[in-house]
């Protein structure tokens, strides 16, 4: 991107208190012009799995957008994530590749930044993004504890920002018009929603430390979380630990509570109370129920049950939603869907950009969905009901479990002040 779209798009960004005052006019808020040669300047964090689907989305968008920069604390992941990205002219050798995100930041000229690290290095990697003038791109869940979350939501602000959180269903047209109909009272007065009993994560146990791999910064990795001894295990399969992840109700938890979330029109609501209700071999996989402030019901007491989503019981019957599908019952209580079933989640984000509005996954709805995961892994670890004061972000009467809010980071991975 030359410098004159760059700073156009950065003084935007800077004077949107002042367009929200009435002090300059609201055409501020317009996109600058574009051309062939001025695209967004992109860099990425975290070349794993994840990333092949973001550099496909983004290479979809080649004619505004371009990846400049990729950084991954093992070496070779980024060389997987080039091969799989052969038919992209810059993968490979053109990419400016980086072990750590600081210095990447400091070396090139971004526009934004796709960051798509395990849970326990995004908030401090995207903070940093903020301070230095980028938009982001963060996955989910976006935050690795309910105060951290909180820190980037006001980083976010601070430096007005445009942050995208990765549940994409949010950009499905199918799924926005299964979660309106819900919205707009289609099924009258919802009483009880079924969620997907997805478990939390476990000790970073019974592991016999392994030789570090070559290319692999493992300090790096670990970021915030105690030092551990190198495993495998913990490497490729870190979604399993609590070291670094709040496990699968934060993953794919995510994406099922937030379906919800939008459904019911809870862009601003978090739980009263959660309490557990079924016991089960290991506590993090008890069940749970959520119960809000309108007097629904949330349950997450079954494995069964809608992968992306939830079903939704009211007066006029049933509907369940899923990613890229619903079903009814009665069959006919909501139209089938015929309009587009692209889903153009990183397109939003990039419009975004451009417009300084706000995307459809914004950081504030992004922190309270993973509060919410945050709060179900409390209840399960403390055995006991969660009496949540979301206004303050504290639970309430419980000092022991109210201090598990905070997790110990170590202080070179400290996040910066907001």
């Amino acid at each position: 991107m030359n410098p004159s779209r760059r700073t156009a798009l950065k003084s935007i960004g800077a004077t949107t208190t002042l367009a929200a005052s009435g002090l300059v006019p609201s055409m501020i808020y317009a996109a600058p012009s574009t051309s062939g040669s001025d695209k967004l300047r992109v860099g990425l964090i975290g070349a794993g799995g994840r990333a092949k689907w973001l550099t496909r989305a983004l290479g979809r968008e080649s004619h505004r957008a371009e990846l400049v920069a990729v950084c991954d604390c093992y070496l070779p992941q980024i060389d997987a994530l080039a091969a799989d990205n052969k038919n992209d002219p810059r993968a490979g050798d053109s990419w400016k590749r980086y072990q750590k995100y600081e210095q990447m930041f400091d070396s090139e000229e971004l526009d934004a930044v796709i960051i798509a690290t395990p849970d326990h290095v995004r908030v401090r990697a995207a903070m940093i993004a903020c301070a230095k003038g980028l938009d982001i791109y963060a996955e989910k869940p976006l935050s690795f504890s309910i105060p951290e979350g909180r820190a980037l939501v006001k980083a976010v602000r601070k430096h007005k920002r445009v942050l995208q959180v990765g549940t994409q269903q949010r950009s499905t047209p199918i799924n926005q018009y299964a979660c309106e109909f819900v919205r707009e009272g289609g099924l009258g007065n919802v009483n009880t929603i079924l969620v997907k009993n997805y478990s939390g994560s476990r000790p970073a146990t019974g592991l016999e430390q392994q030789p570090i791999p070559e290319g692999m910064d493992w300090n790096r990795f670990c970021d915030q979380a105690k030092l551990l001894d190198y495993h495998e295990r913990l490497h490729r399969r870190w979604r399993s630990y609590d070291a670094f992840t709040g496990g699968p109700i934060c993953d794919r938890g995510s994406h099922a509570l937030d379906m919800v979330h939008l459904a019911m029109g809870w862009e601003k609501v978090a739980p009263t109370r959660i309490e557990p209700t079924t016991e089960a071999k290991d506590y993090w996989d008890r069940g749970v129920r959520l119960y809000y402030p309108d007097g629904t019901v949330i349950r997450l007491e079954s494995t069964d049950g809608p992968a992306f989503g939830g079903i939704f019981i009211g007066q006029q019957g049933k509907l369940e939603i899923n990613r890229g599908r619903f079903a009814c019952n009665p069959k006919d209580l909501l139209a089938p869907f015929t309009g587009s079933q692209t889903e153009s989640h990183v397109a939003n984000w990039l419009d975004c950009i451009e417009t300084r509005e706000q995307p459809n996954a914004p950081v504030e709805v992004g922190h309270l969905i993973s509060s919410v995961a945050h709060l179900i892994n409390l209840c399960r670890i403390t055995g006991r009901t969660i009496n949540w004061d979301a206004d303050n972000e504290q639970i309430i009467g419980d000092k022991a479990a109210n201090a598990m809010l905070t997790k110990e980071r170590r202080p070179q991975f400290s996040l910066p002040n907001v």
